[in-house]
């Protein structure tokens, strides 16, 4: 398997980009950063937190674990993704208040709902063109 290098800071620090955020997804990973100063999350990170305009977070790893606040079919996809419709995308509330969207992977229709629970699942890059970074995905959760 291939090392990851994440982009750092003078410090050493990880910094908070894009980039760093689908690295962090390429060894399974859902991660999101937390303002130093006030505490709040991102997904996906941002330099400069718009509550306290402070530019000093952390990054934690998110449980992986939400519900589904809402969601829409895709059957007329996007050139690049016309062999995958119909699909679901949606936005998912994480257990840690933040929402984020993401692609819904269903084995059965008709088992997406509003407000079931869902786990994070991750997918290699697809090709060599776009996109082309690991990505994250959602599953219905196992029942128990």
């Amino acid at each position: 398997m291939e090392e990851v290098v994440f982009v750092r800071d003078e410090k050493g620090e990880v910094t908070p980009t894009i980039e760093n955020f689908y690295k962090f997804c390429g060894i399974g990973k859902l991660m999101a950063v937390k303002c130093n100063k006030c505490g709040r999350l991102f997904v996906p990170p941002r330099v400069v937190c718009p509550d306290c305009y402070s530019s000093s977070f952390r990054w934690i790893e998110l449980s992986g674990k939400g519900k589904l606040q809402s969601y829409s079919v895709v059957h007329i996809g996007p050139k690049k993704f016309a062999s995958k419709t119909p699909y679901t995308i949606g936005i998912v509330k994480m257990e840690e208040g933040v929402s984020l969207p993401s692609l819904i992977l269903s084995d059965k229709n008709g088992d997406i709902e509003i407000g079931i629970d869902l786990v994070v699942d991750f997918e290699a890059p697809q090709s060599d063109d776009w996109p082309k970074w690991p990505r994250y995905l959602f599953r219905p959760a196992k029942k128990t």
